[in-house]
């Protein structure tokens, strides 16, 4: 998770130290990839995690793709810790208000639903773990988020995203193609 982390951080330095361009707003035919952190566990857990999504733009405010994420959290005392996994693969959608009323060309802020699978698991301290008797079982997933990005090179930049997905906030860097 600390290479991770670090790799983000290394990567947006040197993006904002190199020649800065604004980026255009969302249009039709955009490719928009984003690869980052999760913070905060489904279900209140405080956990941490990684994810990715990507979506391409089929009209000037809308995209549709896909996301996949995993997130892990802990619970417990001293001398008893449950381990909770979550892996979710969602179709998601997302609708850019950019051209309303933004002035901003290299920010895009969207917002949008996820439909997709929630695997779920877990282990206890007695040894017991499996997907079925978890508690909070796999199953169908229904998220929502808002989001922004900010592009501080053309093809490139940050974003973050809060709502009930697969966790509270994500956050990472975002690429354009």
């Amino acid at each position: 998770m600390k290479n991770i982390l670090s790799t983000l951080i290394v990567i947006a330095v040197l993006g904002m130290t190199s020649q800065s361009v604004l980026a255009q707003q969302f249009e039709k035919g955009d490719k928009l990839l984003n690869a980052g952190i999760n913070l905060g566990g489904t279900y209140g857990g405080g956990g941490v995690g990684v994810g990715a999504s990507y979506e391409v733009g089929i009209h000037d405010f809308i995209s549709i793709g896909g996301q996949a994420d995993f997130t892990t959290w802990n619970y417990g005392y001293v001398g008893y810790k449950w381990r909770y996994n979550f892996f979710t693969i969602a179709a998601r959608g997302s609708y850019h208000f950019g051209k309303h009323f933004l002035t901003m060309d290299n920010l895009d802020l969207y917002a949008g639903p996820a439909l997709g699978y929630r695997v779920s698991s877990f282990s206890d301290p007695d040894g017991f773990s499996g997907a079925y008797n978890d508690g909070y079982g796999s199953g169908v997933f229904f998220g929502a988020f808002a989001g922004a990005r900010y592009y501080f090179k053309p093809k490139m930049g940050v974003f973050a995203e809060v709502g009930y997905n697969a966790s509270p906030f994500k956050a990472g860097i975002t690429f354009k193609f």
